[in-house]
């Protein structure tokens, strides 16, 4: 009995144990993370809008239909390798450190987005076109299954926890900028150039301002250093392996896991505690991406084609509405991300999910309506609903893992569930449209992601405004944090006195109140 009560009780914090963060360092953290997301999603932004451009590119010789579910079965290939990436990447950066693995993503997707500039045509060189834009693709792919969840989890390592909600969502504002600004460009050039100047040489333009933005990012992704809470990781992993080696390498006598053999793990030992030691969390961060990244993938990716090939509307009024949804999201995120500090990142979602049920539906029939008004308003439905996953993802899903795991069950976890369900969006909403001739699709699509983030966001453990599973807490203010060491030793010396009352006298709390 004393010794289970002496360990349930909680040992007070000391000023060295609460990271006070320095906020142009945050600042320029959440900046270079947020930019790799915008070039990423700039691309995606692109080659959505570009889908039927690029099935006549590519794929000439098909059908108009074929052409586009083509297009997005490249596009979905590329998801096909994230998973690989993420566990590639994810483990190297829980080892040598986040800040490396995301300058080296950079690169690659600069460099494999680039290069779709620079491809030959299908009339050009016949059917090694589209296999250079598979290869293109599935380089990108592999590397982007390292940037978001290194991106989340960098942000999150770095913001105070108070506000990790609030600046957690600048890196998905990054993601709909991103995107406002690929299918901006394209729109443009459209109305620019009209169908036959995009298709003889401007689709290469978009992807050739891949190139100068990279490079932007690489700098500023080079000139970061490394988390706190990786950085007060690695340093406790080097004082256990010195205490170790002093100890000669001896085991502890419980025959218990030792905090050096901890730090020594291999990727597969850390793979493997992953999946049974942190299964719920895996599961549930399954579960919160493919509710927010089928709605995504559904309103960027697919609704531009959806309404152009699908509904017969005019391409540039189906560009514009899509573009203004994603202006609405990008105004609106940081805003949703700084109400999740306040009431919770579980209310938010189970909310969001329940409206994503009830208002799919509607929004789906707006859309089908003739005119601009009703598919405006389908539109701004659906955009309203995506914010409420978008604006509270990236500081969800870090929180569900420990320090010394983050990067890697994040990525893995991540990378899974948006190869199976969000990638494949598009490719599974055109095929099942054309297969079943219902224009209804999309919507039941979105009411099913419904129903499984509801299931995931009710088995979620609220982390709002409490530090990162792993980690000491991170305030802003050194005042900050010498109230939160004093009202810890409050707290402990009240928990000391009730753990002495409960030694002292243990059948006080039997005893029947007088009455």
């Amino acid at each position: 009995m004393v010794r289970i009560l002496l360990r349930r009780r909680k040992r007070a914090l000391s000023v060295q144990d609460v990271t006070v963060t320095d906020r142009p360092l945050v600042r320029r953290a959440v900046t270079a993370a947020a930019l790799g997301n915008t070039m990423e999603w700039f691309d995606f932004g692109v080659y959505a809008y570009l889908a039927a451009t690029m099935g006549k590119v590519f794929f000439p010789s098909s059908s108009p239909g074929a052409q586009v579910v083509s297009t997005f079965a490249t596009f979905a290939a590329a998801f096909l390798v994230r998973p690989l990436g993420g566990l590639v990447f994810g483990p190297l950066g829980d080892r040598v450190g986040r800040q490396r693995v995301l300058a080296a993503t950079m690169i690659m997707m600069a460099i494999s987005t680039f290069a779709v500039g620079f491809l030959p045509t299908y009339a050009t060189i016949g059917f090694t076109a589209p296999l250079l834009l598979l290869l293109c693709r599935l380089v990108q792919g592999f590397s982007t299954g390292g940037e978001y969840a290194g991106a989340t989890t960098y942000i999150a390592e770095y913001a105070p926890d108070k506000r990790r909600g609030f600046l957690g969502s600048w890196l998905d504002f990054g993601t709909f900028v991103g995107y406002s600004l690929g299918s901006g460009l394209v729109t443009v050039l459209t109305a620019v150039l009209g169908a036959d100047g995009l298709e003889s040489w401007g689709w290469r333009i978009p992807f050739l301002v891949a190139g100068p933005l990279g490079l932007i990012g690489l700098y500023m992704r080079l000139k970061l250093e490394e988390t706190p809470a990786f950085q007060r990781e690695t340093e406790q992993a080097q004082q256990a392996a010195a205490s170790a080696a002093d100890q000669d390498g001896d085991r502890d006598g419980d025959g218990e896991e030792t905090p050096v053999e901890a730090a020594r793990q291999s990727g597969k030992g850390r793979l493997k505690e992953i999946f049974t030691r942190h299964w719920q969390a895996v599961l549930i961060c399954m579960g919160l991406v493919l509710l927010y990244n089928v709605t995504n993938y559904m309103v960027t990716s697919y609704l531009p084609t959806f309404m152009t090939a699908t509904l017969g509307q005019d391409d540039t009024t189906a560009q514009l509405l899509v573009l203004g949804t994603m202006i609405v999201v990008a105004l609106t995120i940081t805003t949703v991300g700084r109400t999740s500090d306040r009431w919770g990142r579980r209310p938010v979602f189970m909310w969001g999910s329940v409206a994503l049920i009830a208002f799919a539906y509607p929004a789906v029939v707006l859309i089908r309506q003739n005119g601009i008004l009703m598919p405006a308003l389908g539109c701004l439905i659906l955009g309203l609903l995506l914010v409420c996953f978008a604006g509270t993802a990236a500081s969800t899903l870090p929180a569900l893992f420990p320090t010394r795991l983050r990067y890697g069950a994040l990525s893995i976890a991540f990378n899974i569930s948006v190869s199976l369900f969000g990638g494949t969006t598009p490719l599974v909403a055109s095929a099942l449209v054309e297969a079943t001739g219902s224009e209804m699709v999309p919507a039941y699509y979105l009411m099913a992601a419904g129903v499984i983030g509801l299931i995931s966001a009710f088995f979620l453990h609220e982390t709002a405004g409490k530090p990162l599973h792993g980690s000491g807490p991170m305030v802003e203010t050194t005042e900050q944090a010498h109230r939160l060491v004093a009202r810890s030793r409050t707290e402990a010396g009240r928990q000391a006195r009730d753990l002495w009352i409960r030694l002292r006298h243990p059948w006080h709390r039997h005893q029947p109140k007088d009455r």
